[in-house]
């Protein structure tokens, strides 16, 4: 049991304005892991405050400094690695292993590369008779999720710090332990007061009171679309810069040359890792409608060898659901499917054997989906895949573009140049191409209602900047 009975404000653990706790829950267990703040909008007040005091000694310090301060949060998330594997493992459900590399691994390694970006980054440039000045945007509200809870905060808080801007986080009330693990490293880091600030508590509340408040320069929100068009309404009463990185409904667009066994087991694998709670899943497989049956039988092989389990457990490979609110919104999505008549392949809606305490969900595959099926069309966000089928590569693109969302997708050819033509054509704000790897320097986002802004490199270091013209 890990009590946490402080907020972190003007650098130092201050008790919050507000009486209430938020429990914390084993996604595998279901019992209470954990105890936080239930923040107010005074704790906003107050770190906002502290934040804009602490913004222009921090947009002053040299880059190098800043820099210094980075690889030494680094190494303090390297330090503590083993503990926050474990909490992110207890506290989301994936897999231990998978959440030392992934949830624990990559965004410790991406606080270096601020770094790095920082180093060599030109601040100024001469175009004409112009000095362009590119400058930190101020103070950033930063509003994260709870499927990759430590990477999603490190992917707005580095580039944020890098810039010279200062910082007030909510982490997410579902997985916010490790957000505290995070404050305890930047403290032992020796920012300035002010520089981070953390005030945790639930969205309606000190999420709403980041996004509105006239002294946050530039909200930056990670979660739902629902929740993102919300967070930007608040934030146009001030006219703040607003980044958002929202849902996804991503096609694995498997041409009729692709190695077909490689192209489906990679896009299983895609769509149920970490129990399908990831923004970017391939959770619509389209095939050639005369390949349809031999996919099928691939998907259901694949998806059948997956351990089921607790995630602290070796062996597990798919582990739970992150509460019973999500586990119950994923089974109701499958029963939407099969009543709308899609053939479930495997899985199904029951818990699995063995497991019918823990935030559980078979890992589920539907073929014969149909373009305007609700699960083809509604992100859902746990480990069900679709497999649509198509007669024509124009109809796979226009299938594949056919929902709100253009976050992420995969597209398989035997060909790599007409893999890529065909990639070009998905309204996307990235494509992996033959099972290409994630590239944390490359810039991360959406078109349409998959939000607004890039994430990650150089790019989303820029986001963090104001520019300025001074004509001489």
């Amino acid at each position: 049991m890990i009590e946490r009975n402080a907020i972190y404000v003007a650098g130092a653990w201050v008790p919050s304005g507000g009486t209430g706790t938020i429990d914390v829950y084993g996604a595998a267990t279901e019992e209470v892991v954990g105890r936080i703040p239930d923040g107010v909008a005074d704790d906003v007040d107050r770190a906002v405050g502290a934040a804009k005091a602490a913004f222009p000694e921090w947009s002053a310090t040299a880059p190098e400094e800043r820099a210094k301060h980075l690889q030494r949060i680094q190494e303090g998330l390297f330090a503590r690695q083993d503990e926050l594997a474990q909490l992110i493992a207890t506290e989301v459900g994936m897999p231990l292993k998978l959440a030392a590399m992934i949830q624990v691994g990559l965004p410790s390694a991406q606080v270096g590369n601020y770094a790095q970006i920082l180093r060599d980054f030109r601040f100024e440039e001469e175009i004409g008779h112009s000095l362009v000045v590119r400058e930190p945007i101020g103070v950033v509200g930063c509003i994260t999720p709870w499927n990759y809870p430590l990477n999603q905060i490190i992917a707005k808080v580095a580039p944020a710090l890098a810039a010279g801007c200062t910082v007030v986080l909510k982490p997410s009330e579902v997985a916010p332990l490790n957000a505290f693990v995070l404050a305890d490293v930047i403290d032992e880091a020796g920012l300035p007061p002010g520089v981070f600030n953390l005030v945790s508590g639930v969205g309606p509340v000190v999420g709403e009171a980041i996004a509105a408040h006239p002294d946050v320069d530039m909200v930056s929100f990670t979660g739902s679309t629902r929740a993102g068009k919300r967070v930007a309404e608040l934030a146009a009463s001030s006219v703040k810069r607003v980044a958002l990185e929202l849902g996804g409904k991503s096609a694995n667009v498997i041409l009729p040359d692709a190695d077909l066994e490689k192209a489906v087991s990679v896009g299983v694998t895609n769509c149920y890792l970490n129990s399908g709670q990831t923004c970017t899943a391939w959770t619509r497989m389209l095939v050639p409608r005369d390949r349809l049956a031999e996919a099928e039988q691939i998907a259901a092989a694949r998806a059948e060898r997956y351990r089921v389990g607790d995630p602290l457990a070796d062996g597990t490979n798919l582990g739970p659901l992150i509460s019973d609110v999500q586990r119950d919104r994923v089974r109701g999505y499958i029963e939407k499917g099969i009543a709308e008549g899609a053939k479930l392949v495997t899985g199904g809606a029951e818990p699995p054997d063995g497991l019918e305490k823990g935030y559980f969900v078979r890992p589920t595959v539907f073929s014969e989906v149909t373009p305007d099926m609700t699960i083809a069309q509604e992100e859902i966000f746990g480990p069900v895949l679709s497999i649509i089928p198509y007669d024509t590569e124009d109809q796979a693109v226009e299938i594949a573009n056919g929902t709100i969302y253009g976050l992420a997708g995969g597209v398989w050819s035997g060909d790599q140049a007409h893999a890529e033509q065909v990639a070009r054509r998905l309204r996307t704000g990235q494509v992996d191409i033959n099972g290409a790897m994630y590239n944390p320097l490359a810039p991360f986002g959406g078109y349409k209602q998959s939000g607004v802004g890039r994430e990650n490199g150089r790019i989303g270091f820029e986001e963090f900047l104001e520019t300025k013209s001074l004509q001489r």
